[in-house]
This record gives structure tokens, C-alpha cells and sequence, in this order.
């Protein structure tokens, strides 16, 4: 393959993980017993709620901070956050949906040939690290997206990154340092 050859690479976001704040103190009991699709963990002090659609779980605190992970897109996850927000109105709290952020982002991507990590933690020593008797991958930090890179021998990523934006601009990143330490593909 070319390097000069574009082909488009598909990243695959499979994981946003956002938080918000409801601006009341939200009893926890009283969402367990009357909320659905709850779990209460009195030992560590949250409920759990899941909502089908879109398919996100949120850890419920009750200072009234929320975590909500399992939604594939920003705009996914702000919707499930506000569809929650509604869900604890309904429960009779006086939420206020504010202070919504993105977190982290996770996200898959495959290269269309098999990189040999040996070399490409040598040309990238101080960034990159690789441990096989620890993990499979080699891992690349990027300080100024603030996004960290795992990367396979088959050629598959795996990104986390704070946004969308900064894991699309991680890929656009390592294309071309992976492309120096490809191998052929085996047959």
C-alpha cells in the first residue's frame, strides 16, 4: 500500500463517558424504590440506572453528581444524560440539568496492515511503551491531545482521549509513524 494512497480509516466509538450535575440533594432510597431499571449499592453509596434508549448506565450519587458511561456518540450521551435528569424530575427532585461535560472517550480502529511493535517502540521510545510480558499492546501517549494510544501487532487501536475530536486527531497522529514499522500481513 502507498502512503501517498488515501484511505479512509473507520474509528469506531464504543464507549462516552460524561458527567452532569442536578443542583439537589437526591435521596437514594427513594429512587431505588420507586425508580425502574435501578440497582442501590448501599455499600458504596450510588444507584445504578439504566435507560434502554439510548443504551447508557448512570451512577447516581446522592450530592447529586452523575456519571453516565455506555453511549457511542457526545451527542448520545447528552441526550441519555437529559433523559435522565427527567426521569429523577419525575421521581419528584427538583433537578436542574447543569454542568454537563464529556470525560473520556474510547474508541477502536483498525489499520489496514500489522505494525511490528519492537520497532515502533524504538522509534518512539520515550512516548511509547512496551511490555509483552505485562500486556499484548504498545501504549502511546499524546501530551497535548491528551489522548493515550494502544496499539496491536494485527494493526488495531484502541484510543481514549477526552473528545471525539482529540481521538480523531490521535489516529490522524500515529498513521504515519505506524506506517514506518509495518509488516505484511500473514496469509
Amino acid at each position: 500500500m502507498d502512503s501517498n494512497n488515501d484511505e479512509a480509516l473507520d474509528i469506531i466509538v464504543t464507549n462516552v463517558v460524561a458527567t452532569f450535575r442536578t443542583r439537589c440533594h437526591l435521596n437514594l432510597r427513594k429512587i431505588a424504590l420507586e425508580g425502574t431499571n435501578v440497582i442501590y449499592k448501599p455499600e458504596v453509596g450510588k444507584v445504578l440506572m439504566k435507560l434502554r434508549k439510548p443504551m447508557i448506565t448512570a451512577s447516581i450519587w446522592s450530592s447529586g453528581k452523575i456519571i453516565c458511561t455506555g453511549a457511542t456518540s457526545e451527542e448520545e450521551a447528552k441526550l441519555g444524560a437529559r433523559r435522565l435528569a427527567r426521569c429523577l424530575q419525575k421521581l419528584g427532585f427538583k433537578v436542574r440539568f447543569s454542568a454537563f461535560k464529556v470525560v473520556n472517550v474510547l474508541a477502536v480502529c483498525s489499520m489496514p496492515f500489522a505494525v511490528h511493535l519492537v520497532d515502533f517502540t524504538k522509534n518512539n521510545r520515550p512516548i511509547a511503551s512496551y511490555e509483552p510480558e505485562l500486556h499484548p499492546a504498545a501504549t502511546y501517549r499524546i501530551k497535548n491531545l491528551k489522548a493515550t494510544v494502544q496499539v496491536f501487532s494485527t494493526g488495531s487501536l484502541t484510543v481514549t482521549g477526552p473528545n471525539v475530536q482529540s481521538v480523531a486527531s490521535a489516529v490522524e497522529y500515529i498513521y504515519p509513524l505506524l506506517y514506518e514499522c509495518q509488516k505484511p500481513r500473514c496469509k
